[in-house]
């Protein structure tokens, strides 16, 4: 017989964990389910070198989940079912250009100004920050909200109350403004590119693409005031305090189970059918899955779908692919500049500069010469997910294809794909460059893993292609327009079916925002629905 629920929810990465939680702690009844083995998504820890090194296999850090709604919401239960972070109060992030120059963002965004060159630069830095911080109920507003609903109108109001008309316009403008060019026009000294050009990469964009002007202040603020919160123990234990909340709160967890299609009866989206089984929702469906997946897939030919959004999702444009890469060390590093040893993550880059074109020659189906390197150092936070003394760093690169046809140094075979040769070939490229910083790294490197851009799509599929953001987030595919122009509201053509996950506005991110608007969304219409009745 078919199980009934109130909500089914597909997929459980951050957003669908969010979602479930907070309708089950409305009293709704829930099914969550999950193609694979252990919910979490992109959130896993593995000793993946060598016993007793626990690496954050993919995500790892957290300041856009405790800075947002569905902490907020549900903070006190996680702690309570065991979550605790790891943080730091001293310098959070660092860039590190090939010449050796260091850059460094203290929490104290005071500190962080005393490294600029131009006086003017830090009156400007502060004053960037404080004006961000004047208007973060309604930036907030619009980041965490639904922009095509009337009440995104209050966060407007409060916009233009405050800004007046200029200062709206502005922010408008840097909404439509790049990274790099929304740093040349505010700052005369470097110092800020180099520190937060890199950081859009996390965001999905490139410092050439617009939106980032918009990013880049919020980037710099939501670090200087939460910092980079990580998981004590590994990020698993951010699933595990999720999953034993959603024990208590009655969640019917399904893991192993892929959704086959979801239900549509009298033109309503009623359920799933997923591993052979049915079940029924009595009031929506949540997916968490890509456009091209829910109106390609998932939903019957005749769903009442019109056929521009078809054809839209049809052609949704995934990002760049990722590459991760998990080094086992004997010892920390030691690193030219003694400052980097307390940093929890550093880009290796000469700002937008040498990360634009990292981008364009991974747009362009290279292997960057030289990608923008992201090294994450949790022991210096969490010293318990390696041995007494020993160290892991935590590598990321944000600029790769997925099918390469070519390599910009002329140098790696590239004939098979992602083969593992590929992959040993590129992480020495890597790894080479850190050691120009850290000369002994190599003598204290006992083993590393790396996880391809082809085991990504592999492992989740909403990794279309390698792109762990879930589809590029140029300006024609987010804010306004995400993910879709004719279906930009999580509410989809289909009553009762809403999308969820970083294919849909906030956009990508660990911080459970579209999980957390839907799912407060639909709360609030049922309780519409009882005062009315």
């Amino acid at each position: 017989m078919a199980r009934m629920v109130d909500a089914v929810v597909v997929g459980s990465g951050v957003n669908g964990m969010v979602a479930a939680a907070e309708l089950a702690k409305e009293g709704w009844s829930v099914a969550l389910v999950e193609r694979g083995e252990r919910i979490g998504g992109f959130i896993a820890t593995e000793e993946r070198t060598i016993p007793g090194y626990r690496h954050d296999t993919y995500s790892s850090w957290h300041p856009l989940f405790v800075s947002g709604g569905a902490y907020a919401l549900l903070g006190d239960e996680l702690h309570r079912h065991g979550l605790e972070y790891r943080n730091t109060d001293g310098f959070v992030t660092g860039t590190v250009t090939d010449e050796g120059r260091v850059v460094l963002a203290h929490r104290d965004p005071g500190t962080t100004t005393e490294g600029f060159a131009h006086a003017s630069d830090r009156d400007a830095y502060l004053a960037m920050l404080q004006r961000f911080l004047d208007n973060a109920d309604a930036i907030g507003g619009f980041l965490g909200g639904d922009l095509r609903s009337p009440r995104i109108l209050k966060s407007v109001a409060r916009l233009v109350r405050r800004e007046r008309f200029t200062g709206t316009e502005a922010w408008l403008r840097a909404a439509l403004t790049s990274g790099r060019s929304y740093a040349r026009s505010e700052f005369l000294g470097d110092e800020p590119d180099l520190l937060w050009a890199p950081w859009l990469l996390h965001a999905g964009l490139s410092p050439d693409h617009a939106s980032g002007g918009l990013m880049l202040p919020i980037l710099a603020a939501t670090l200087h005031g939460f910092g980079l919160p990580v998981v004590a123990g590994g990020a698993d234990n951010f699933v595990g305090a999720f999953e034993a909340l959603l024990t208590e709160l009655r969640v019917d967890i399904r893991t192993g189970q892929p959704v086959e299609r979801i239900l549509v009866t009298a033109g309503r989206a009623t359920g799933v059918v997923a591993g052979g089984d049915t079940i029924l929702a009595r009031r929506a469906v949540l997916a968490s899955v890509t456009p091209s997946a829910l109106y390609g897939e998932l939903l019957p030919p005749d769903a009442p779908v019109p056929p521009v959004v078809r054809d839209q999702a049809r052609r949704f444009r995934h990002g760049r692919a990722a590459m991760q890469i998990h080094v086992a060390l004997s010892a920390p590093p030691t690193w030219n500049d003694d400052r980097l040893a307390a940093v929890p993550l550093l880009h290796f880059s000469d700002g937008s500069a040498s990360t634009a074109i990292a981008c364009a020659e991974a747009e362009a189906g290279l292997l960057p010469r030289r990608s923008t390197v992201v090294v994450g150092q949790q022991h210096v936070l969490d010293p318990s997910r390696v041995p007494e003394g020993a160290a892991a760093l935590w590598i990321q690169l944000q600029e790769l294809p997925y099918e390469p046809v070519g390599d910009a140094a002329g140098e790696l075979d590239i004939s098979g794909g992602w083969t593992k040769e590929l992959a040993e070939s590129y992480t020495l490229r890597v790894l080479a460059r850190v050691a120009r910083h850290a000369p002994d790294l190599n003598d204290k490197v006992l083993a590393w893993d790396a996880v391809t851009p082809a085991d990504l799509a592999a492992y989740n599929p909403n990794a279309v292609a390698g792109d762990p953001y879930g589809g590029s987030a140029e300006l024609d595919q987010n804010l306004l327009w995400r993910p879709l122009p004719s279906a930009a509201r999580h509410a989809t053509p289909v009553p009762g079916l809403w999308q969820i996950g970083a294919s849909t506005h906030p956009g990508p991110g660990l911080g459970g925002g579209s999980g957390h608007l839907v799912a407060q969304q639909l709360i609030r219409g049922a309780r519409r629905r009882i005062t009315r009745r």
